[in-house]
């Protein structure tokens, strides 16, 4: 069976049998956004997990700055080709934990977050390689928050005096 996507290609797949592949391969569907197209809010049920295969997308949250001041935008993570985003699809409460617009026209590979965990469900052998994986794209988005948030802390404190 040919795979409908090449998921080997990606790095979050690069520890996956060749039949793991094929199992999420058919799951899998492609989505195209143009430029400026926010994909979700944070808060919103966790639909998807997403492969890009073009285009760029921020991942962003929005920051209360005090009363009567608009929330400030703060950008955690930008997602290039080949890289995963919407892991909350598979990690309860399955809910976005931050929001995502496209910076370019940006192609995807979707994994429909239902499918995908009722697929982790019956072969757990499959379900503890998506869980590694995501663990990994968690701990990278997790280094690149703590970079900026050390970068602001710097500034706040380098203001100070």
């Amino acid at each position: 069976m040919a795979n409908k996507f090449p998921l080997k290609d990606f790095s979050f797949f690069k520890d996956f049998s060749a039949d793991q592949i094929n199992k999420m391969s058919a799951s899998a569907k492609e989505e195209k956004y143009t430029a400026g197209t926010t994909l979700y809010q944070k808060g919103d049920v966790a639909r998807n997990l997403y492969i890009i295969e073009e285009g760029k997308v921020a991942l962003f949250m929005n920051t209360e700055m005090g009363p009567n001041k608009p929330p400030m935008q703060v950008t955690v993570d930008i997602i290039t080709k080949g890289e995963t985003m919407g892991w909350s699809a598979v990690v309860e409460p399955y809910v976005y934990t931050l929001a995502a617009r496209c910076l370019d026209d940006t192609k995807f590979i979707a994994f429909d977050s239902f499918e995908l965990r009722k697929l982790m469900d019956e072969d757990c052998a499959l379900g503890f390689k998506v869980m590694q994986a995501v663990a990994k794209v968690i701990s990278t988005r997790l280094t690149h928050t703590r970079i900026i948030l050390v970068g602001e802390r710097g500034l706040s404190v380098l203001t100070e005096y």
